[in-house]
């Protein structure tokens, strides 16, 4: 394993740098990340070879969110393929990275069902790997697509629900260009809105304990021109008493059949508040973050993470040879145990709308959303 970083060149805009890239120097084929863990403090990219490297970058979040964890899943097998590594032990550990993130182990799937398929029909391990790759690019292309029709979708029923523009919307996490082939989920609402002049504001959540709110789409808002302002998520309160959000969006990690959604930890309550508010609380993701297999929210495994992350603040920094896991300033006593879910779980009650590149889910029941996801199988199959 040869993993490495790369500065990325002083020239180099934002924009510029992909999230994901799978790239073929002549020492053989690589995954390029661009690691999230070390924005907006600078842009740096993470070059993986094999599947562990992957695995390694997945947990440590320097690649996270829904759509583009299905992504690098189906590149990770199709990377394992191409260097002659185990592909069912690759996909093993691909698929349980994160395991409330269900689009991971989705794209995992479908590249390992593509090498399999070529490979019982050839027998050769080269073909094989290509058409796992083929698989892997073609979900990216898909997630793409599928992410300028959210924006389209979504940006219509804000309009409808608020007529006359200004929209002024509260966001958690980080759904732009940083978890997606394409310009992401909930944000690429957003940024629709922004772009059609009919963003008033958008309230970027800090997005404890990790603060992929501030630190990500902050950044993705600020090289985008979006008026922007960042709150701790304690604060979300007081702005909904002020009256000054129209709309909550965010995305998903997973939508369990019945209609509940996972998504990072502090989303549930803020569907709270914005039910007592009446507040529209509008749900964006891609119909492969819906799992039909899960029934309800109590069937989600959640994520648990290290307690670090609670009982100390770090800044993205270069990392530093031989340094164990956290290395922030404490925040804690030495020994506090922590509390930390990666993911919380909002019921369907309390989601006005799913919004799919398939269609819209309102009200949010059992029903359609099984309807939604069967036409989609229809129009995929066809």
């Amino acid at each position: 394993m040869a993993d490495q970083y790369v500065q990325s060149g002083e020239d180099s805009k934002p924009t510029e740098i992909p999230a994901i890239r799978w790239e073929e120097p002549p020492e053989g084929p690589v995954l390029v990340l661009l690691d999230q863990t070390r924005l907006p403090a600078e842009e740096v990219e993470l070059v993986c070879t094999d599947a562990s490297a992957l695995v390694e970058a997945i947990r440590s979040l320097a690649v996270r969110g829904a759509p583009l964890l299905g992504i690098a899943g189906a590149y990770g097998v199709a990377l394992a393929a191409a260097r002659g590594f185990d592909v069912e032990e690759a996909a093993a550990v691909l698929a349980g990275a994160r395991p409330t993130a269900v689009n991971l182990a989705v794209g995992v799937r479908r590249a390992e069902a593509a090498y399999r398929a070529e490979l019982g029909r050839s027998g050769d391990q080269e073909l094989a790997a290509g058409a796992a790759l083929a698989a892997a690019r073609r979900l990216h292309r898909e997630d793409a697509a599928a992410s300028t029709a959210m924006a389209e979708r979504g940006l219509a029923l804000l309009d409808e629900l608020l007529p006359g523009g200004g929209h002024r919307i509260l966001t958690h996490c980080n759904t732009g260009s940083l978890v997606s082939g394409g310009e992401g989920t909930a944000f690429a609402v957003a940024l629709a809105a922004h772009r059609a002049g009919r963003l008033r504001r958008l309230w970027v959540d800090e997005t404890r304990p990790l603060l992929q709110g501030a630190r990500l789409t902050a950044y993705e808002a600020a090289r985008s021109g979006m008026a922007y302002t960042l709150l701790t998520d304690n604060a979300a309160g007081s702005l909904f008493a002020a009256g000054e959000v129209d709309a909550v969006l965010i995305g998903a990690d997973r939508i369990a059949a019945d209609g509940s959604v996972a998504n990072k930890v502090g989303s549930y309550p803020l569907a709270v508040l914005a039910r007592y508010h009446h507040v529209p609380f509008i749900v964006v993701a891609p119909v492969t973050t819906v799992d039909p297999d899960t029934p309800d929210g109590a069937s989600i495994e959640v994520e648990q993470r290290a307690g670090h992350e609670v009982t100390e603040i770090a800044a993205p920094q270069v990392p530093v040879a031989g340094a164990e896991a956290g290395g922030g300033i404490p925040v804690a006593p030495l020994g506090t145990q922590a509390y930390n879910p990666a993911f919380d779980v909002t019921p369907p009650e309390l989601v006005t709308a799913i919004v799919t590149e398939e269609g819209v889910v309102s009200p949010v029941t059992a029903e359609a959303l099984a309807g939604l996801c069967a036409r989609a199988r229809e129009v995929t199959i066809s």
